[in-house]
């Protein structure tokens, strides 16, 4: 059986960090070859939300995991200036990209098609190509604009999947809420998981 197509993963500047930190993890613990781009934003909450300064000019997996990357999965790492890595064209196939969580900047530029760095060119590649994209808002409350935006790239393809927790899967922790968005995400992605008990399953 031939190896799933990579995964591309994008974290930006919105609060939710934690989110795309743990995706990540669970992508490759699952053994997906992953292209990771972090923006200067998501760079910087990182740091805030989680107290892990990660040098995007030099990046370190275990600095922004916390520990040694899964060994089952591939993890690739692209510098968000970088238009000429292989995700910013569609020729390079993929499973599907998260922007994960995604800021509401990003939200524009990805429904505007404007293109200013990587992680809006890859998401401007999985729409055209008819890839799945999923984004991840955290922000709230949202204004007249973002939603439109969410309207827009609903309409072009893309999954909007906030970072809303549900509570019947029996949350106890901070880490469960987290692992109800991620198992979400992964459902999204075809990626199998049983990070959280689903709906009419025993406890």
């Amino acid at each position: 059986m031939a190896d799933p197509l990579p995964l591309v993963v994008a974290i930006t500047g919105a609060s939710g960090a934690p989110y795309g930190v743990r995706l990540l993890d669970v992508l490759l613990a699952a053994g997906r070859e992953v292209h990771l781009v972090v923006s200067p934003a998501g760079q910087a909450v990182i740091a805030e939300e989680l107290g892990r300064r990660i040098d995007l000019d030099a990046l370190d997996p275990a600095e922004l995991l916390g520990h040694a990357p899964p060994a089952a999965g591939r993890l690739m790492l692209h510098h968000y200036r970088d238009l000429m890595a292989p995700i910013a064209s569609g020729s390079f196939l993929t499973a599907g990209m998260v922007i994960c969580p995604c800021s509401g900047s990003t939200l524009a530029a990805v429904a505007h098609s404007l293109g200013e760095n990587l992680i809006h060119r890859a998401a401007e590649v999985h729409l055209k190509e008819r890839r799945k994209l999923v984004v991840v808002p955290r922000e709230t409350p949202l204004s007249l604009p973002q939603l439109r935006n969410m309207q827009a790239i609903h309409e072009a393809g893309a999954v909007v999947l906030p970072a809303a927790p549900g509570f019947y899967a029996g949350a106890r922790t901070v880490a469960d809420l987290i692992d109800f968005v991620v198992a979400r995400i992964c459902d999204q992605l075809g990626v199998a998981n049983s990070l959280i008990r689903r709906w009419g399953t025993e406890a």
